[in-house]
């Protein structure tokens, strides 16, 4: 992870423009100005980051500029940064050591859970949770991504552990709490992706045998809250916001950028845009959209991934892992990346954005490939003693 960062860095001074990653560099900067009014000025610094200079209150909660709410997920990076500069000195690659140190409990609060899902396949796990080439990258660089999933990692961890021990301690609440508070200071949207389906695999464990029929159903009604919220209060319009989300991006301009239908607050306009946004969000980037090597390296391993899943839908272990977690993992990605390809047109964005469910959908495809069989088809060794 430290040397992801640091890879991460240094693509962002020396080819920020090009792979679209400024962001890392101005959030060190802004990091050193605000370190300085740390020890200039400590009564500034504790109360800054609660200003709104912007006055639009709850209203402005899921817009992309000119918001209290968009501003704090910045803020929130240059403060954790300029606590980091008391110890670094204002260094970028010794605050990566940092940050490798604390979004490291995200992987492994995941493999934890994902080892304990599936008990006999711990190198695949093992491989699958921490070493996918995006997942590593774009969670081990100075951004928000890292801390996101981290704060996800502890939640799925605490949960998980919880309900198969039929007890939640206090620790555990609170870890739960602060964590959620994370998702909602750094990336608000993602609070409503999460907690439908961690409310859901709360009820599906509590009956375990209707866990279909809870997700499904659990989905459509959260589906009909999504357009009809409007209703009660505007500012709960939803696909407004959505939509909005797509504007913004494409109002942007960068090397990456791929055509969209434009999308309209309506659960029409929502419904024949699906196939676009999965496209967008699973399949891409397409070989022919390859302009350098981070581009080349997206391409290729959504392709390896793609011929992994076909592995899995065709030679695939009966086992029966624990089925209310694995809907969980299901419906939080697609629920993930539905939205990334309704909102983001930047190939960068997506595959940044899309590398937070990467071990949900990973771990649970390898861990279920019949790899005897397919050691068998392609060299002809059979072992009797473990082929399946």
């Amino acid at each position: 992870k430290v040397l992801a960062g640091i890879f991460y860095g240094w693509v962002g001074l020396y080819y920020g423009q090009l792979a679209q990653m400024v962001d890392t560099w101005s959030f060190h900067f802004y990091g050193i100005e605000e370190n300085r009014i740390l020890l200039s000025n400590p009564i500034e610094y504790f109360t800054n980051i609660f200003r709104d200079d912007y006055q639009t209150g709850a209203v402005g909660f899921f817009a992309s500029s000119n918001s209290y709410w968009n501003d704090l997920k910045v803020n929130a990076m240059i403060k954790i940064l300029s606590i980091f500069n008391l110890f670094s000195l204002n260094n970028y690659f010794t605050n990566v050591i940092f940050f490798s140190f604390f979004t490291l409990f995200g992987p492994i609060a995941v493999y934890r859970v994902m080892n304990d899902v599936f008990p006999n396949m711990k190198v695949q796990v093992l491989l699958a949770t921490f070493l996918v080439p995006s997942f590593l990258y774009w969670t081990s660089g100075i951004h928000k991504d890292g801390l996101l999933f981290t704060a996800i990692g502890i939640i799925v961890f605490q949960v998980y552990f919880g309900l198969k021990n039929k007890r939640f301690s206090i620790i555990s609440l609170i870890s739960i709490a602060f964590s959620l508070l994370i998702i909602l200071v750094l990336r608000n949207f993602l609070i409503v992706i999460f907690i439908p389906a961690l409310l859901l695999w709360i009820i599906a464990n509590r009956f375990p045998n209707h866990t279909k029929t809870v997700y499904f159903t659990g989905y459509a009604f959260f589906i009909l809250l999504f357009f009809t919220l409007k209703h009660v209060h505007h500012s709960l319009n939803f696909p407004a916001a959505v939509v909005n989300k797509q504007m913004e991006f494409s109002k942007l301009v960068g090397g990456s950028i791929v055509p969209m239908k434009k999308l309209d607050p309506t659960a029409i306009s929502f419904f024949l845009n699906a196939p676009q946004a999965l496209n967008l969000s699973v399949i891409r980037p397409y070989p022919s959209d390859v302009k350098h090597l981070l581009s080349l390296a997206a391409a290729s391993e959504i392709n390896i991934l793609l011929l992994l899943f076909l592995m899995f839908l065709f030679w695939r272990v009966k086992t029966k892992p624990s089925s209310q977690f694995l809907y969980f993992c299901l419906f939080f990605s697609f629920s993930l990346l539905l939205t990334i390809g309704y909102t983001v047109n930047f190939l960068g964005a997506i595959v940044r954005y899309r590398s937070l469910i990467i071990p949900f959908l990973v771990v649970p495809m390898i861990a279920q490939i019949n790899w005897n069989r397919i050691n068998v088809l392609l060299f002809n060794n059979i072992n009797k003693n473990t082929y399946i």
